[in-house]
């Protein structure tokens, strides 16, 4: 039977990260084009961690939870962490393995692939089973401006997933999972880096808009370094997510980290407030699920207001500043 397995990040709050439950959710749908195949997950970390997670888990469709637990992995560890990883997939030999595309995923990843030698479908936006059974991973390609799906030749199929792609279920899958702890063998490997501190970037949008609520983002109608001032200070008014588009990162208007998109993050945030963003699809892709969307464009017939739940029509300089001064009465 083929065996679907997602890796467990533990965030460094000691949290499964959102995006293993974003990946079962999709993983149990994909499992019954593949004959009902199980769902299970790899959780490294560090001893006596996993019984907190042991509910979540049996709540979230898997069959079974493969634990390697050492208190040498109470932080991540490239070299420790892979040679686990490989240990254990070499040993269950799952057809497809899920990694979320976090800063941690995409670092463990291409490690695990190479020492497996198999491909690797990086940053995907949408997961499907082919007609022959094989994972059709697809993703962005030539800057943003194409979709591509790929097929891996190679057993496992790998593939890492954006964070924000794919909804958690909306109930329980409640399953009779089966953990199975694996000793794992890294007393004689030394590890190349060590952690010392953990320091939080100076920009704490950058940083939070993968949990934010309230997003405003602006694009390339907002013409200069004065325009992205003032939707600053608007999204301080309103305790906001500062974002972008594309357009404004390549004029140079925001940095890269903060781009929503196809190129970028992808952010469901409960409201989502486009400032000068016209709405191409590379850019909808990335906050579509948001719960709310508000769209302020002075081009009555900009895309965005295909895809706005309120749109006002107007110069973001004139409307952004009346914003903001209500908000700070």
């Amino acid at each position: 039977m083929s065996n679907i397995m997602l890796y467990a990040e533990v965030t460094k709050e000691n949290y499964l990260h959102t995006v293993l439950f974003e990946l079962a959710n999709k993983a149990v749908e994909l499992s019954k084009k593949l004959d009902n195949a199980s769902v299970s997950a790899l959780l490294i970390c560090k001893t006596g961690l996993a019984e907190n997670f042991k509910e979540a888990f049996i709540n979230s469709g898997f069959d079974y939870v493969y634990i390697a637990e050492n208190n040498r992995l109470t932080h991540y560890s490239t070299e420790l962490y892979s040679k686990i990883a490989v240990d254990i997939i070499n040993d269950v030999k799952p057809d497809i393995i899920l990694i979320g595309a976090t800063t941690q995923g995409r670092d463990l990843a291409p490690r695990i692939s190479s020492s497996l030698h198999t491909g690797l479908t990086a940053d995907c936006i949408g997961l499907d089973i082919n007609e022959q059974g094989k994972l059709a991973a697809t993703r962005p390609t030539f800057g943003g401006k194409l979709m591509a799906t790929i097929l891996c030749k190679t057993l496992p199929q790998m593939a890492t997933v954006r964070p924000k792609v794919f909804k958690p279920a909306a109930e329980n899958i409640i399953k009779d999972t089966k953990f199975i702890y694996i000793k794992p063998e890294i007393d004689n490997i030394e590890k190349k880096v060590d952690f010392i501190e953990f320091v939080k970037g100076l920009n704490t949008s950058i940083n939070e808009l993968d949990s934010a609520n309230i997003i405003v983002a602006g694009g390339k109608g907002l013409k200069n370094e004065a325009g992205f001032e003032l939707l600053k200070n608007f999204a301080e008014s309103i305790g906001a997510c500062v974002a972008a588009s594309r357009g404004a990162v390549d004029m140079g208007l925001a940095p890269a980290d903060i781009q929503i998109g196809q190129t970028g993050k992808t952010v469901t945030p409960k409201l989502y407030i486009a400032c000068g963003i016209s709405g191409a699809i590379q850019h909808i892709v990335g906050m579509q699920d948001s719960d709310k969307i508000i769209a302020i464009n002075i081009d009555e017939k900009a895309p965005i207001f295909q895809h706005c739940d309120c749109g006002i029509v107007g110069d973001a300089f004139d409307i952004l500043p009346k914003l903001t001064e209500i908000f700070l009465k």
